[in-house]
């Protein structure tokens, strides 16, 4: 099953918060206003009626039986709640609401003789005033809304715009900018959670560095330690008479020794303190003299060569790196491809481990089953490290079956177009 996730800005969450809280709130005060007017104007109608058939009551007696103007007796239209009411002696009103226009009020009262006196009217003038309080809570209530979510972009772009930098300078952190801060980065006077939340990783990163480096340092002066006793068995082994064991010895001596370069140069690459010497070279010329030299077995095709602007010395070091990777682990036959400034390394073996292709090149870390055995992981690990020295982007997968005609492990090396910065241009990717 797929989950769809919808992503929108903070500002819009924001805005959309306050628009909604600011309608509900102006429906409700618009619905209670509305409710209290209408039921202060009806109270205030049936007391109008009231006393006016009081005095109509009044003038029909003490003039013998005369009406006043729009007073009716024994209406045969009153309402059967005012007949029921006058027939228990009770003087009464009554809203008469038919669902169009202006609610028509009634007004009644028994007299002496056993008629009904009833006067009834439309308060329309009043009607037409609610319609009007009802047009100013609606105009109102959008006045407010909009004004809300006014505020809410301004309050939620500030927020978004601050929690934006402080992800970039996070980023740049992350690439081994370590002089940014996140504080810094963010900037503005006002203090938020975003500057506790700024202040946090600023601490974090700065804990995590000097836990790397303390790492690092401690990996190089092994490393450095190593060397010179390694040194002289190599070259104690090489005093060794001819034969089996000495051979074996030499071996493992020589291997020991390239772990030992191996570990120093990861060590120097993890300081971010490499800088690359930069050299205009024609790439696929370059790309078929290493390879010869390196795996003559390996089969080179330039499709389109392209001038880079790049430290040879590095390059050299990442192609042999990805050769030896797909010798070691691979299956031949070993393809090299050249088109402008891209390098493609291929084999048909097994492919890469699906841990490779979701976090990238780690160090002592050989992979699944199939491509174990061989090697300590620094291979991938150096040339990683390398083309972030170089600006360029390394990128890792296995070859689609169906697409590109059998199985194996594809690495493509993105050279950059201008020279990288102090820390590189581009990250490594797995893809």
């Amino acid at each position: 099953m797929v989950k769809l996730a919808l992503r929108s800005g903070l500002r819009w969450k924001v805005s959309l918060a306050i628009a909604c809280v600011g309608a509900l709130v102006a429906v409700a005060l618009s619905l209670v206003v509305h409710n209290a007017a209408r039921v202060s104007m009806l109270n205030s109608s049936r007391d109008q009626m009231d006393d006016r058939v009081q005095i109509a009551q009044r003038y029909y007696e003490s003039t013998g039986g005369k009406r006043m103007l729009r007073a009716q007796v024994n209406d045969p239209a009153l309402p059967k709640q005012l007949r029921e009411a006058a027939e228990l002696g009770l003087r009464a009103t009554y809203l008469q609401d038919n669902g169009s226009g202006a609610p028509e009020v009634w007004a009644s009262t028994p007299l002496r003789d056993g008629k009904i006196l009833s006067i009834h009217t439309r308060f329309k003038d009043r009607y037409d005033i609610l319609n009007d309080l009802d047009r100013a809570l609606i105009i109102g209530s959008v006045s407010v809304v909009l004004g809300g979510t006014a505020l809410g972009i301004l309050v939620g772009g500030q927020l978004s715009r601050r929690l934006r930098k402080a992800a970039t300078a996070a980023r740049k952190v992350a690439d081994g900018e370590s002089d940014i801060r996140v504080r810094d980065a963010i900037g503005g006077r006002v203090r938020d959670e975003t500057d506790d939340l700024a202040r946090a990783v600023d601490g974090m990163a700065e804990a995590l560095r000097d836990r790397l480096e303390a790492e690092r340092r401690v990996t190089a002066d092994i490393a450095h330690e190593l060397r010179t006793p390694v040194t002289g068995l190599l070259t104690a082994a090489e005093l060794l008479p001819p034969g089996r064991p000495t051979e074996l010895v030499r071996d493992r001596a020589q291997a020991m020794r390239t772990l030992v370069e191996d570990v120093l140069e990861v060590a120097r690459l993890d300081g971010f303190a490499e800088r690359a010497e930069m050299q205009d070279i024609e790439l696929g010329e370059f790309v078929e003299r290493r390879v010869r030299a390196a795996a003559p077995e390996a089969e080179v095709t330039v499709l389109r060569t392209a001038y880079v602007s790049t430290d040879p010395r590095r390059l050299e070091r990442i192609l042999g790196n990805l050769l030896a990777n797909a010798a070691k682990h691979g299956k031949g036959p070993v393809e090299v491809t050249v088109e402008g400034r891209v390098l493609r390394v291929r084999d048909h073996g097994p492919g890469f481990p699906e841990e490779l292709l979701r976090e990238g090149p780690s160090r002592f870390r050989t992979g699944s089953e199939d491509r174990a055995g061989k090697g300590h992981g620094l291979g991938l690990t150096i040339a990683a490290g390398q083309a972030r020295v170089l600006g360029a982007r390394l990128t890792f997968r296995n070859a689609d079956p169906v697409v590109e005609g059998g199985s194996g492990a594809i690495a493509v090396l993105w050279l950059p177009e201008s020279s990288p910065t102090s820390t590189s241009s581009f990250p490594v990717i797995s893809v």
